[in-house]
């Protein structure tokens, strides 16, 4: 696999945090504008919320960090140090909020793990593993709680209703299907049969309106072969703390959202439960957003699904929620990506030259 270090240089770009900016501040100013139950004194209810439960809803974040951080450490079997795992999570974030989610940060990964001295076949196998970890979750976690929910997972809602009858569930369970069918194959080519995946995908590109992309499809299939060598042997004692994080990760993803609703209003257990499903259907079309990091697609769909719950404190809990869940992902990673690449590119060049003298 060869990295195109232009294009993913254009990625991790510090300039490119204006776009989601701008993108979801037009949304927000439109909501304000247009929505009639929109006021200054909404936007004063701010100040209605319960600090403990904001608190609690940062620490469920930190918490989600920390996962990261740790499962990546996990994964590469502590190759990375600490501080060298935070870089890596705070610029993979970032990369993520700047690129569609459709996109996402994969190829940046990648280099980031690579340019972190990580062997290029390594950090394939490892990206992928946390790409799979984060799907198999969805795929498995996803009827378990919508069971829970007991079919009130869908919003009730005027405009949706309008405007998408039933095709939001229609969306929601065609993603299912395709990531379902996506985990599976890639499991399944990871784990037990790489050859023969690198076989089928050669005979598909084979096809003569398909033969352009033969060449990348074998790649492909070279980069899975590579990572199967590199997971194949790991004992349990390898699988079992990433499989945990992962469920770790993705429940403190979706819990800061119920801390950050019960701050306004009282929920109880099966509002928890609601709540917390219905942001597994949200991250599904956020997933197909064609905006960096679904910025303004959140911010609609959030009043959609949670206006159920919050009433009048809705527009303000929307806004909170990108705060605290969004925009220090931007931040962070304009910051700290300067700091990185001085370490990695210039320091690392340094090094023979002071040796010598």
């Amino acid at each position: 696999m060869k990295l195109d270090n232009k294009k993913i240089f254009k990625t991790l770009n510090p300039n490119k945090v204006w776009v989601p900016i701008l993108i979801g501040l037009g949304i927000v100013f439109a909501m304000f504008y247009f929505d009639p139950n929109v006021n200054t004194k909404t936007l004063k209810g701010v100040f209605d919320a319960s600090l403990p439960y904001i608190f609690l809803a940062i620490l469920v974040i930190i918490f989600r960090d920390a996962g990261y951080v740790y499962r990546i450490r996990e994964i590469t079997q502590r190759e990375l140090t600490w501080t060298r795992a935070i870089y890596v999570i705070i610029l993979w974030e970032f990369a993520s909020a700047v690129t569609p989610s459709v996109v996402g940060g994969t190829a940046v990964a990648i280099f980031i793990l690579n340019k972190e001295g990580i062997k290029l076949g390594r950090a394939i196998s490892f990206v992928m593993v946390t790409a799979i970890l984060d799907n198999l979750f969805f795929v498995i976690g996803a009827p378990i709680i919508l069971f829970f929910a007991k079919g009130n997972i869908f919003p009730d809602s005027k405009i949706l209703e309008n405007q998408l009858e039933n095709s939001l569930q229609a969306i929601f369970w065609i993603s299912y299907g395709l990531y379902a069918t996506y985990s599976l194959i890639m499991a399944a080519a990871l784990f037990y049969r790489p050859r023969v995946f690198k076989w089928v995908l050669i005979k598909i590109f084979s096809i003569k309106w398909l033969r352009k992309w033969k060449h990348d499809a074998q790649e492909y299939g070279n980069q899975i072969i590579e990572a199967s060598k590199e997971l194949s042997g790991k004992k349990w004692s390898y699988w079992i703390p990433i499989i945990l994080a992962t469920i770790f990760i993705w429940s403190s993803r979706y819990l800061m959202l119920n801390a950050l609703i019960s701050a306004y209003v009282p929920l109880s257990l099966d509002n928890h439960v609601i709540v917390f499903a219905r942001q597994v259907i949200m991250w599904i079309v956020m997933m197909i957003s064609p905006t960096p990091g679904s910025s303004g697609t959140a911010e609609f769909f959030f009043g959609q699904f949670f206006t159920q719950f919050l009433d009048g404190y809705t527009f303000v809990t929307s806004i909170l929620w990108r705060l605290l869940s969004y925009y220090p992902y931007l931040i962070l990673g304009a910051i700290f990506l300067p700091r990185w690449i001085r370490q990695v590119f210039f320091k690392k060049k340094k090094t023979p030259s002071q040796s010598h003298d």
